[in-house]
């Protein structure tokens, strides 16, 4: 059977596909109806091994409160550009802080889950003038991230073993598109609440994530972010990079982080406060490492809560 073209995430629904460039190549977001001109704008950051659909939900209720809401296929995934490289923190923050001046704004919210999360605090640092408040949602800053890896050795036994095992060449991506993609539910009903697997819309998000991972370079792409955040911890490139994060952000900062979640553990995401002391942190009860999929209206209504308070 023959690899799903890329084309096949553009599903048809309540929203308008757009192809725009930045940062030197193409990015496929996905927007519900037309804004006011002067609709505050929110970009959409998806993580590891997903695609702009994770925040259906999410498009819907911020479009529906007089916000531009985007999402975006992150470089490398889904119906965005494949390059073979650029998946280092300067550049993820680029392709951002390029979006936003391409979609005709001086400034955006933005919002992201795991990886995508990642990107957030690395252009709300990088880019500061661009970025006026930010949503985490299980994505802790980096520098708390790779500090509970080394002292905490229940985040370590959460997040190292899958690290490790990605930096192989070819095998992991072999992993993640073999059986139709069935190691990406794995990995999905692992880190989620024990309720999720038993929802409406598990079978319908499967079956699209499964089909997502394996669009050619897809698997590769995915496994590059893991690589570089690895990897760069040996290298100089990566001693500059979280010497350049370590900095205080003064702008609001949402963390939104599920009690069940076993792969990000709440003292880590307690411990960017340091980085952020303004961060305001909501625990969604019964809920894992997708909270923005497994309590949607609690994940809505937190977002919005963020978006008002920035336009009073």
């Amino acid at each position: 059977m023959a690899p799903p073209d890329p084309s096949t995430v553009r599903f048809d629904g309540p929203w308008i596909h757009r192809d725009i460039h930045a940062n030197g190549i193409r990015f496929h977001t996905v927007e519900v109806g037309a804004s006011a001109p002067d609709a505050p704008l929110v970009v959409l950051l998806h993580g590891f091994a997903d695609f702009w659909w994770s925040w259906r939900h999410q498009l819907s209720a911020l479009s529906g409160e007089g916000v531009r809401a985007v999402a975006v296929d992150l470089r490398g995934y889904g119906d965005s550009d494949k390059p073979p490289r650029g998946y280092d923190g300067w550049t993820l923050a680029g392709d951002i802080a390029g979006l936003i001046r391409a979609m005709g704004y001086s400034e955006a919210t933005l919002v992201g889950h795991a990886d995508g999360g990642l990107v957030c605090w690395a252009t709300a640092v990088l880019h500061s003038r661009l970025v006026r408040s930010i949503a985490l949602i299980s994505s802790p800053h980096p520098i708390t991230l790779r500090q509970a890896v080394l002292r905490d050795r229940y985040q370590r036994k959460a997040v190292l073993p899958p690290f490790v095992s990605y930096q192989v060449p070819w095998r992991p991506e072999r992993r993640l598109t073999r059986d139709s993609g069935a190691e990406v539910e794995r990995v999905i009903v692992e880190r989620s609440g024990p309720a999720w697997p038993k929802s409406p819309e598990f079978d319908l998000v499967m079956s699209r994530m499964r089909s997502a991972i394996q669009i050619p370079g897809t698997a590769h792409c995915t496994l590059e972010y893991q690589r570089w955040a690895f990897r760069s911890q040996f290298r100089p490139d990566g001693r500059r990079f979280m010497a350049s994060m370590d900095q205080t952000l003064r702008i609001p900062v949402l963390h939104l982080h599920g009690d069940l979640d076993p792969y990000v553990l709440a003292d880590t995401v307690r411990r960017s406060h340091r980085y952020a002391p303004t961060q305001e942190l909501h625990t969604i009860t019964g809920v894992g490492h997708y909270a923005h999929w497994e309590a949607p209206e609690r994940v809505n209504t937190a977002l919005l809560g963020l978006v008002s308070t920035r336009r009073v």
